[in-house]
């Protein structure tokens, strides 16, 4: 009995082909971390440059990859707070051992979670936040922002609110903690620079909508106009508000409000509200990179709305996968932070980014939207009296 298997067993064998084919591997991942406000009032801000970032990636994937491997991203939420921040930043780098880090949402999220991914050596890539304290880029080598700062936001607010309107008196509603307070700096040096009055500050604690105090407080002092440096919610209540009181200033707000949620938010209220935006038109497909991003957009998510912060998070995603091609095959953190600084001139499809010795910021771009009659947002060139 034993004769015959061992008779059937070389029959099998000798069946097979001399060389088995080799067995299919999967391609590389290169895992991308995201901390970012998922829940919350800040939750449209955090879903919107995941989302950007997604169409960015599935782009890249879809046309092969990058040198052979694939992106990919690991999102947790930290509702906007600091604290849920560090633990998620800790998390992404220990457990789930992301390459970089990427995409996160707000200042004082940034200004927790940052030290952590500059101690691990982790990048720290376009952060949605204009901070100033993130352009140094001695100081924080790990990090490589995309936008505009919020100084400069600022400065192109009052520069539209005194050469476009003549307007003298501002005064600011802002977030008390470290973003409302670098917007606040800001507005005070552009105001200083063009002799303008900074009549009235006042402030709303992060993730509330505690605002009727404050619009008392601005109401009474009547400037002309009122920027605005906080979240899409409570500036969203300030201006309701005001206008049932029958207080109508020009009202500008920061990019951080997310405009497409404002617009939801402040409805029939919404008409002749100003943004400075950090990025292109999110409908103009005469850039090519727009033309682009929408596609992506919809094959990823195919009923959404392009929006200025999934196009953030787009650029974003362009950006991470411009320095993983300029690294080269295999790359470390390092190595793509190294492809990144000193890769002068980066232009995705239009969008140029420009980075350097002591500049770790790749867009100087301010533009200016606002909310026409219909609650859709309008590129505009000036400010205008309604």
């Amino acid at each position: 009995m034993y004769a015959t298997r061992a008779v059937l067993l070389g029959v099998l064998l000798a069946m097979l082909p001399a060389t088995l084919p080799a067995a299919e591997t999967e391609p590389p991942v290169i895992l991308f971390g995201q901390s970012a406000a998922l829940s919350g009032p800040t939750r449209e801000l955090g879903a919107g440059m995941r989302l950007g970032l997604l169409a960015a990636f599935d782009e890249v994937n879809r046309g092969g990859g990058i040198h052979g491997a694939t992106l990919s991203l690991e999102s947790l939420d930290d509702r906007y707070e600091p604290e849920a921040a560090i633990a998620n930043t800790r998390r992404l780098i220990e457990e789930h051992q992301v390459f970089a880090l990427i995409g996160a949402v707000g200042t004082p999220t940034s200004a927790a979670a940052q030290p952590i991914a500059s101690e691990a050596g982790v990048p720290y890539i376009a952060p949605f936040t204009g901070a100033e304290f993130l352009r140094d880029a001695e100081s924080y080598p790990n990090v490589v922002n995309v936008r505009a700062s919020y100084y400069q936001e600022t400065e192109e607010m009052a520069a539209r609110l005194s050469e476009d309107l003549g307007i003298r008196s501002i005064s600011i509603f802002y977030q008390n903690d470290s973003f409302g307070r670098t917007g606040l700096e800001g507005l005070r040096r552009a105001v200083e620079r063009r002799g303008l009055n900074l009549i009235e500050e006042v402030s709303y604690p992060r993730n509330t909508e505690t605002v009727k105090i404050a619009l008392l407080d601005l109401r009474r002092a009547a400037a002309e106009a009122v920027v605005i440096v906080g979240a899409y919610k409570p500036a969203a209540a300030m201006i309701r508000w005001a206008k049932r009181l029958d207080f109508n200033p020009y009202f500008i707000n920061i990019s951080f409000i997310g405009s497409a949620a404002l617009a939801a938010e402040l409805g029939s209220d919404g008409a002749g509200v100003y943004v400075t935006q950090v990025v292109p038109f999110p409908e103009d497909t005469s850039l090519p990179v727009v033309a682009q991003y929408q596609q992506a957009l919809a094959a990823v998510a195919g009923q959404a709305e392009p929006s200025f912060v999934s196009l953030e998070g787009y650029l974003a995603g362009r950006l991470a996968v411009e320095g993983l091609r300029l690294a080269g095959p295999q790359p470390d953190r390092q190595a793509f932070l190294r492809a990144l600084r000193e890769a002068g001139t980066i232009d995705l499809s239009g969008f140029r980014l420009s980075y350097g010795p002591g500049d770790n910021q790749g867009s100087d771009q301010v533009y200016l939207t606002r909310i026409n009659a219909n609650g859709r947002f309008q590129s505009v060139a000036h400010m205008v009296a309604p």
